[in-house]
Order: C-alpha cells, then structure tokens, then sequence
C-alpha cells in the first residue's frame, strides 16, 4: 500500500518532501521520502524519540541530488504502535522489509542516527550483500553488561509492566519547542519549532502530546551482549565510517576504556572515523553543513 502527499515547508529554502505509507509486518508504516525517486537512493534512519522529519535540515544541505528515504521506525511518528513493545530484531526485520520495497536490487547506501545506526550496523552484519556503504552517527553499540545485572534488569521490568512509564502531554507546541531547545542549546527557534510539529500532536485544545509511544520507556528485560553485536560487526563487507560529536554526552561508548573502544573498532573490516567539532548527540541538527559533506565525501567513490 502507498499513498502519498507533499507535506508543507515551515522554514525558507527547505525541499520538498513526501509521505509514503506501506504495510511492513501487519504495521502501518510511515516512510519520508525527498527527490526523484530515479537519482541515487540514500536512506536516512533516525534514533530514539526522534522522527524521519528531523532529518530535514541535514537534506537541505546535500549538494548533489538524492533520492532519501527516511521511515519513521514503528511506534515513532506517523508509524503505527505496536501491541507487544519494541524489540531491536523487529527494527532489523523492518529494516528488511523496507529495503525490499525501496531498493530491492542493489546494495544500500545507510546513514543512521544513534539507535538507527545501532539496527543498521548489526543489520548490515547480518545481510552484508544488502549494504554498499554504512554511516553510523552515534550509533555505536549500547553499553556494556554483566550477567549479574540480570536479576535488577528483570525486577526493573516487572516493576514497569504493573506501572507503564508515560509521556509528559505539553500545553502548547511551543512548549515542545521550549523543551527541545532546553535538552539542546544549540538548536535554533525555527528548527526547534519545526521540529515541535513533527514530534508531537495536538489531542485537544491545551493538550499536546509526543507522537512516540510510551512502551519505548519499558527497559529491555534481555540484557545488551556486545559479543554477539560484535560478531554481526565483523560479517561487515561494506565500507563503515563512524561519525560523532566532539560535544556528545550519549551514554554507551563512552563509558568504555581505551582498550575496549578499540575493541569496537576493531570489529569492522573497512573502518574510519569522523569527530564534528562544535557539535552535541543530535548532529543533524548541529551541524547538518558540515554533516551533510563529511557524508557526501565518503559516498562518491561508490557513486562515481
């Protein structure tokens, strides 16, 4: 199923995009798309509490034409919610899935944002003849666990499922705006209201609520195991390069010694590294400029 819509621009000089929806494993899913769909295909997949629209000003800023593809994952955005909670080999499947529809022939080009690059590292793992070249922004694995975490993380769980975790509602979308540009100083006010639109939705008068669904809150009672993400890592036949931000506090690999980021590293074949100066997590909202090259420049020898 595909229907599709131009959505509106709220900030000058923005391109075009257009809604797509496609049924994925019995889920109404929720696909972005900007350019002609006969130019080079690109897929943009975001991260947690994030949505394909926050990709906007890093396409704005792509000097040659692409064709972007951008899903919202399911239980984020315009995609549907899903009964049973969210479990990472449902991305990988979805993943999948969208792959088939966009570009059935041919290996991928995958830019992914923290969570999105965690599905698309290990996905590329597991399907490697699927991936032509992987960008990770902060997506570099979780952290690290112990089996003896494994009691507090069920406890933890059970604790949640008696009382679900819930979103905050907002009395305005300016509010939104306020809250992402107090997680987020370096966002500007356009973006921080463009934003606002696409993350959340007005109930009611007064009442504004996130588009996410609240069961992203649920902790994974399945403990992380690196050395299983790390065996998909070393099945990576694609060019990788990581990319972060020389300002990011994201938790996972940063809590690692210098030995055991190494280790990440070197669980890629064909691996290399960028640091965006000036530049916090959400890099595609920081610096979508010099983003937007550091992607290009590692994409053309495979679009020459």
């Amino acid at each position: 199923m595909n229907d599709s819509a131009p959505l509106g621009n709220q900030i000058p000089r923005m391109k075009p995009s257009q809604s797509h929806i496609h049924t994925i494993r019995n889920l109404r899913y929720h696909v972005r798309t900007w350019g002609d769909a006969r130019a080079p295909k690109m897929f943009l997949l975001h991260g947690w509490m994030d949505v394909s629209a926050s990709f906007q000003f890093l396409v704005d800023c792509f000097e040659r034409d692409w064709y972007v593809v951008a899903p919202d994952w399911r239980g984020f955005g315009l995609t549907a919610w899903a009964a049973g909670g969210y479990w990472f080999p449902d991305y990988y499947a979805d993943l999948d899935a969208l792959l088939e529809i966009y570009q059935p022939d041919a290996p991928a080009f995958l830019v992914a944002h923290s969570m999105g690059g965690n599905v698309a590292s290990t996905y590329a793992g597991m399907r490697p003849q699927r991936v032509a070249r992987l960008i990770s922004l902060e997506g570099f694995g979780a952290s690290r666990t112990a089996p003896e975490d494994a009691p507090k993380r069920y406890t933890r769980w059970l604790a949640q499922l008696r009382d679900p975790p819930l979103f905050k509602s907002y009395a305005s979308f300016e509010e939104v705006a306020a809250r992402l540009r107090k997680n987020n100083p370096r966002l500007t006010a356009d973006k921080a209201h463009f934003l606002a639109q696409h993350w959340a939705k007005e109930l009611a008068p007064g009442n504004v609520a996130l588009h996410s669904d609240p069961k992203h809150k649920l902790v994974n009672p399945v403990l992380n195991r690196l050395e299983e993400i790390f065996a998909c890592w070393r099945h990576i036949t694609a060019p990788v390069l990581w990319v972060s931000g020389a300002q990011s506090g994201a938790p996972g690999w940063r809590a690692d010694s210098a030995a055991q980021l190494a280790e990440r590293k070197a669980a890629f074949r064909d691996f290399r590294e960028v640091v965006l100066e000036d530049c916090g997590h959400m890099m595609h909202h920081d610096q979508p400029a010099q983003l937007a090259a550091v992607i290009e420049q590692f994409l053309a020898p495979a679009t020459a």
